[in-house]
């Protein structure tokens, strides 16, 4: 049941209501019980018994495709340091938030070193975790061969559960029986127990191209309110889970470029949305959250979860049954609209057509958005370097106007892309 003075919460104030929906507490969010769980001592929180399950309830587990395992609907997006924040693993053990995804190039490479401290101090909890993680940066199967020796050295295990090569698929002729054949090699040597890839650009192509080829064992492709419009998406998705197929939606909040417009209280649009949701019983990214795993398509939505209060609030939301109302959608829905010139949706082939010279405009879309909104500025620097010398010397005197007439997005490229010289260069 809602409570009227819900109507009259700050955003600040909700925020810091970062405690779980236990069992019979319908949509109630207990206020400071997640403060009161990231001060516990180590030992303390780190134990995971029976009890303790008892005491914290666990997400929800869905089918991950055919391949007969489930996992945990919401994950840990670890794109960030570990080894330094070794207490959201703890704590998301307690709450069965046991998909941790992460990658070859995650924080320098410190995302899978933490998980390897983490595993190397508990490795009891290794058969019950499901570890993803990817090839970043890869360009042939020799470098996805040597990613993933080292990404078992540094997680201290023997093998990872579901493995992404590419990482940022954004053609199907990437899909190769070269690849096929490393995949088929992978396996039989227990080192990786499935295998998919994840995309960012051209989305809907690599996902068709998948449904048909019969040795993908998971996509991971950007989904969320913002594109849940797309038909050409939605059918490859359908095609996807009609294969068997899992589907692991990111970026499930629907982050922007264009720092201004962040899921924040900066402009009308976000006052409204924020409201809006604050008298639900809600912030706008737990709702955000809620719809991707309304759709039953979705087997796991990994979530960037930095802070133990981040966590709790996102179990939450996972744990609460109450369904976001029509009401919801539209409201999120208009919010894409009025939003969506600051939103790179990743057709990057419109790009590519427009500007045969420059065929980075997608990805460095991209790095700009995880500069502004997850505030990844290394990351975003490291990765915008590895954009081509001559490719980097002609983005400032390149003519956009082309891509920015095509841009379903009507995003402002040309702009954008001086914003990514100045900030990432």
């Amino acid at each position: 049941m809602e409570n009227n003075q819900n109507k009259h919460v700050t955003r600040r104030d909700f925020m810091r209501r970062s405690a779980m929906v236990a069992a019979g507490l319908g949509s109630a969010f207990v206020a400071g019980k997640g403060k009161a769980e990231s001060q516990k001592k180590p030992a303390e929180a780190e134990a995971s018994t029976e009890a303790q399950q008892e005491k914290y309830p666990q997400v929800p587990k869905r089918k991950l495709g055919k391949t007969g395992v489930e996992v945990s609907c919401l994950g840990l997006g670890t794109m960030f340091n570990l080894v330094d924040n070794q207490i959201v693993l703890r704590n998301t053990i307690k709450w069965g938030v046991k998909y941790w995804d992460t990658s070859h190039t995650y924080a320098g490479g410190n995302s899978e070193l933490g998980i390897g401290e983490f595993l190397s101090k508990n490795p009891q909890v290794r058969k019950d975790l499901f570890i993803v993680s990817k090839a970043s940066g890869a360009k042939t199967v020799a470098d996805v061969e040597k990613r993933l020796a080292t990404s078992l050295e540094r997680m201290k295990t023997d093998y990872i559960d579901m493995y992404y090569a590419p990482h940022g698929a954004s053609d199907p002729a990437q899909f190769t029986d070269e690849l096929k054949k490393w995949v088929e090699s992978a396996k039989r040597r227990k080192l990786i127990r499935f295998f998919g890839f994840s995309t960012h650009s051209n989305m809907a192509k690599c996902l068709a191209a998948a449904a048909k080829l019969g040795w993908i064992d998971a996509v991971m492709p950007m989904y969320n309110f913002r594109h849940m419009q797309d038909e050409e998406l939605q059918s490859a998705i359908d095609a996807c889970y009609k294969a068997g197929i899992a589907i692991i939606a990111m970026k499930t909040t629907g982050k922007t470029t264009i720092e201004r417009f962040r899921l924040s209280i900066e402009t009308e649009a976000d006052k409204k949305l924020v409201q809006h949701f604050l008298e639900r019983g809600y912030t706008a990214e737990q709702a955000a959250i809620k719809l991707v795993l309304q759709d039953k398509r979705i087997s796991a939505a990994p979530v960037q979860m930095e802070t133990v209060a981040v966590l709790n609030q996102n179990v939450a939301a996972v744990l609460d049954k109450k369904e976001l109302t029509q009401e919801d959608r539209d409201v999120l829905t208009e919010y894409a609209q009025v939003t969506c010139s600051g939103y790179c949706a990743g057709c990057a082939h419109i790009c590519k057509s427009a500007l045969p010279d420059v065929p980075y405009v997608s990805d460095i879309m991209r790095y700009l958005m995880y500069y502004n909104s997850y505030r990844h500025q290394a990351r975003a620097r490291a990765l915008f370097a590895e954009i081509p010398g001559k490719v980097r010397d002609r983005l400032l005197s390149t003519d956009y106007r082309l891509a920015e007439a095509h841009c379903p997005q009507h995003l402002p490229i040309g702009e954008l892309v001086a914003e990514a010289v100045h900030k990432l260069a």
